[in-house]
């Protein structure tokens, strides 16, 4: 053991002098805490630190608000700062970290060892040049100027697309346009490397009018203004925003934007993936619905730093780390998958490895794979989906281009993600991805190029409204109630067919009371009524339904009170609540509930009730619901009775 010692202390004065030459070449340090303990935030007051809207994701898609919401400790930021010569420049709650400058290697020897302190890690950048650095880090994408004659629209009512319509009619993105789904109210960050003069841009010009642009942070340089920094970030975001009809119509144009930098193109370091959390960590705490990234990383200007095949898919890197935390707090994320198809490396970047991102490879107008497009790692189907990112158009800032990269296949299909969660906005995050990849063309054999495929924004929109006509409906579709008191029969009917369709009212004896022809779509919710006369009163009518290739008949009975009859309530196609009238059965004590078509108990009202006597009662939540079918249920001591409502 003796003899071992002098080589024990040399090779620990080697680490120290190697660790005092890393300190003075990085300044720039991550010091990752412990815990969050004696916090002055607290969990119950998220106003302090969450944005209403944010606040509002979480409560309409039940995310719970827990310790990764609350800042970092200010009292252990306050401590580290004291130790020396420090300077604070960003932190990330979600990992509990923060970035510091700092060439004081006592100061950074003392925060070392303060006890709550986990770890303090130098992240780059470099004082002086290297002499070898990454050549720029969207080296393999390219710019050209655009020559082309502008494209012919197809059949659509809403954009004159230009040149940018065949990128958007590969995924049926017109479909959802024209249903008047275009971003409107959707609110996405957009994380890169800047976005030079997109205040001068004419394709933004309608957005800035409108105050869509929502502000613009810079993680890199802390100046809050990214209009003079790299040209990339715009033209990622003409692909979404761009209004310009007759050159260039963007795939979300009425959708709501953070402009947020993290990236540096003059180095490559592993601080850009602490920049990238801490600026998605803004997206959420504002309330961002999206994040679109054309970032990632694996390679870096010091080798050491690098990441290597071992990290995919086990949440290793900081930014997949912090991609999974922006999708856990309910965010849709989508990355590009990157551009190493036709590298030594050959597969996707971080952090599209994360499980709840979409990664987006890159394919041409024609649907075929773009050469540089990365392949998905064995063991997980990546990229996600693919959109157009060979020559995709885009819009610099005096005039439309093409682009190649999958920085711009990502924002493509990004802003007809933002229309399609428009359009349904009580789905949650993964609901309308899982929608988005099960009507993809190679849902049901992806590969490690395409992964699920082409995704067809009008069978996600179909496959998402029948999923949500079923949690409202239940698995009928042709639904009618009497409301005897207006002599007036109400029809719901969900779209079985893109056609016309016949709904007849019919009494017992066969005879046609009302008649009515309507042209329908494929699960779109259409609503009817037939009036009857008072000489026309049946005991039962029948509604009948018939298309081109099916016809199907339901039965209603004339309710009034009777020994068997003794619940009912107007149907509420318009109603603001739901009037229930009740002709107790028994006395004592009974309970009202309204439920959904899940057996989920909405409202519900209990009171002493005697035998014979008629009472009425209102169920205001009615005005808060979604069109669908909802039950009414009796319980009693003896009697229990369940009647459906329309609504």
């Amino acid at each position: 053991m003796k003899q071992n010692m002098p080589k024990l202390i040399f090779a620990l004065l080697i680490c120290l002098l190697v660790c005092f030459s890393v300190h003075a070449q990085y300044p720039k340090l991550i010091v990752q805490f412990t815990d969050k303990n004696n916090s002055p935030f607290k969990l119950d007051k998220s106003a302090k630190y969450l944005s209403l809207k944010a606040r509002k994701r979480r409560n309409r898609y039940a995310i719970a608000i827990d310790s990764s919401d609350l800042p970092v400790n200010p009292s252990y930021i306050k401590q580290v700062l004291a130790q020396g010569a420090v300077t604070y420049l960003s932190q990330s709650k979600w990992l509990n970290q923060i970035l510091i400058n700092s060439t004081d290697n006592n100061a950074i020897n003392a925060i070392r060892n303060l006890p709550f302190v986990k770890t303090a890690q130098p992240i780059g950048q470099l004082q002086q040049n290297i002499s070898n650095p990454l050549p720029d880090k969207f080296r393999s994408e390219t710019i050209t100027p655009f020559t082309k004659k502008a494209e012919v629209n197809a059949v659509t009512t809403t954009f004159n697309y230009g040149n940018s319509y065949n990128q958007v009619h590969i995924h049926n993105g017109e479909f959802l346009h024209d249903k008047g789904f275009t971003g409107k109210g959707i609110i996405i960050a957009i994380i890169d490397a800047g976005f030079y003069h997109y205040k001068t841009s004419k394709a933004f010009d309608s957005v800035q009018q409108a105050g869509r642009i929502l502000g613009e942070r810079d993680f890199v340089d802390f100046d809050n203004s990214v209009n003079e920094d790299d040209t990339h970030g715009e033209y990622c975001l003409s692909t979404i925003a761009a209004n310009v009809p007759g050159v260039m119509v963007g795939t979300a144009p009425h959708a709501s934007f953070w402009l947020l930098r993290g990236e540096n193109t003059a180095s490559e370091y592993p601080i850009e993936e602490h920049n990238w959390v801490a600026a998605a960590e803004f997206a959420d705490s504002a309330g961002a619905d999206m994040i679109s990234s054309s970032l990632g990383y694996f390679q870096f200007d010091d080798a050491s730093f690098n990441h290597t095949y071992a990290n995919f898919y086990n949440n290793s890197t900081m930014i997949s780390k912090g991609a999974t935390y922006a999708a856990k707090k309910g965010m849709i994320v989508t990355n590009s998958a990157g551009n190493e198809g036709s590298t030594s490396w050959k597969y996707i970047i971080f952090p599209a490895d994360a499980d709840s991102v979409c990664a987006v490879g890159a394919i041409n107008t024609s649907g075929g794979i773009a050469s540089f497009s990365s392949y998905g790692y064995p063991g997980k189907v990546k990229p996600n989906i693919v959109s157009v990112g060979s020559n995709t158009v885009v819009y610099t800032a005096t005039a439309v281009s093409t682009a190649s990269g999958t920085s711009f296949s990502n924002p493509n299909i990004n802003g007809l993600i933002a229309c399609l969660w428009q359009a349904f906005p009580k789905f949650n995050n993964m609901t309308i991805l899982d929608a988005v990849y099960r009507n993809s063309d190679r849902y049901s054999n992806p590969t490690d190029r395409f992964g699920y495929g082409i995704p067809d924004m009008k069978k996600a929109f179909l496959y998402l409204r029948k999923l949500k006509n079923q949690q409202s409906f239940g698995n009928e579709w042709l639904f009618a109630t009497h409301d005897p008191a207006a002599n007036k029969i109400n029809i719901r009917l969900i779209g079985q067919v893109d056609g016309e369709v016949t709904l007849k009212l019919l009494n017992e004896k066969g005879i046609v009371l009302a008649a009515d022809k309507l042209t329908t779509e494929t699960e779109e919710v259409f609503g009817r009524q037939f009036a009857i006369a008072d000489d026309a009163k049946s005991s039962r009518y029948f509604i009948q339904y018939s298309d081109a290739s099916a016809s199907k008949s339901i039965e209603l009975k004339n309710e009034i009170f009777t020994k068997s009859d003794w619940l009912r309530a107007a149907p509420v196609p318009v109603q603001h609540s739901l009037t229930a009238r009740l002709k107790a059965p028994e006395s004592g004590k009974i309970i009202l509930r309204l439920m959904d078509v899940n057996g989920n108990i909405l409202e519900s009202r209990s009171m002493n009730v005697v035998k014979n006597n008629s009472y009425t009662f209102e169920f205001n939540k009615v005005a808060f619901l979604s069109e669908g079918n909802y039950y009414l249920e009796y319980r009693g001591l003896q009697e229990n009775k369940t009647i459906s409502i329309l609504k």
